[in-house]
């Protein structure tokens, strides 16, 4: 819905009997403006659109859309779930340039974002890219002060404390993601290589691993060579399953990644947060194992990342993004 104090400055404008029919105009045409918010990760990207009033019209769905992995695969997932959702909201092919889009997205680097984005193909009327983090932080706190810690495929923290955005992590697989699945995963991989070699015990959680990838060098290798944080993040529920089994590796491998998240959670306290939501696919089955003194850290979300990136799309937020200097625009 439109704000009041920008309907009373379009109605101030409108006061001029020579302006009614320019005024009349934009009035219908923010009634009409549609908003698309794109939540885009390591394993999948969603999409939601929503009208000027916030009515929910569509939402759909896309793969991959990490684009420092792959920007051209990243934007082709954005359209597939932009288009999924204007399906849904009933909306022609052609209306796709029509909508201002607010993209979350992993793997941002560089404040260039939004127009690399533009040269591979996306059509929107209007782009506004931020750092999946930081689309998840406005979501969760409805663009107000809070941070998030994430915990997905990848993971990273995000808070916003005094309207300034900062991140902590999102450095990547290579680099970072810790207390998330593609390390949850990774962590599984290596265990089970061990356990062939010898070197640790076998476990349930570990011969389900191996009935995944294969027991032989060449073929544990290849899939290794070729293997993404995505692939890696798929062995997470069966650490996870493990772990609420007993599994010794599963037990270990989760303490591990909950750990990670409490040190995620105390820094964005000592950043200025004053709450905190844990968000992701894996945020459910983890909080579960958290320490009784980091629990109680984190309060329920009131919206999710997609529409977080609404709110960006609208323009109803400060986004300076943090990993890219300055929020990406096209």
């Amino acid at each position: 819905m439109m704000g009041a104090v920008a309907t009373l400055d379009l109605a101030t404008r409108c006061s001029a009997s020579s302006q009614i029919e320019r005024c009349v105009s934009a009035f219908e045409q923010a009634l009409t403006m549609l908003f698309l918010g794109i939540d885009g990760g390591g394993t999948r990207c969603r999409a939601r659109i929503r009208d000027a009033e916030g009515e929910m019209l569509g939402e759909g769905e896309g793969g991959p859309a990490n684009i420092y992995q792959d920007i051209s695969g990243a934007a082709s997932s954005i359209l597939d779930a932009a288009k999924a959702a204007s399906v849904q909201a009933g909306l022609s092919a052609g209306r796709l340039g029509e909508l201002r889009a607010g993209l979350g997205l992993a793997g941002i680097i560089a404040a260039d974002s939004a127009a690399r984005l533009r040269s591979a193909g996306l059509p929107f009327a209007r782009l506004s890219v931020v750092v999946d983090a930081q689309a998840a932080c406005l979501g969760a706190h409805a663009g107000g002060d809070g941070g998030i810690v994430i915990t997905g495929t990848g993971s990273a923290g995000f808070a916003i404390a005094g309207g300034v955005p900062r991140g902590i992590g999102g450095w990547g697989f290579h680099l970072g993601d810790d207390g998330s699945g593609a390390m949850m995963g990774r962590e599984a991989a290596r265990r089970a290589v061990l356990a062939l070699d010898g070197m640790t015990p076998l476990s349930d959680v570990l011969e389900r691993v191996l009935a995944v990838l294969g027991r032989e060098q060449t073929v544990l290798t290849g899939w290794a060579k070729s293997a993404r944080p995505a692939d890696y993040a798929q062995l997470a529920p069966l650490v996870l399953a493990g772990a609420a089994a007993g599994d010794r590796h599963g037990v270990e491998i989760v303490r591990q990644a909950s750990e990670a998240i409490a040190m995620h959670a105390r820094r964005l306290v000592a950043m200025g947060a004053p709450r905190l939501s844990l968000v992701g696919g894996l945020a459910e089955p983890m909080m579960a194992y958290l320490a009784p003194d980091v629990r109680p850290m984190f309060v329920p979300p009131l919206a999710d990342a997609v529409d977080g990136a609404i709110l960006l799309a609208k323009g109803e937020v400060r986004a300076g993004e943090p990993f890219a200097n300055g929020v990406s625009r096209a």
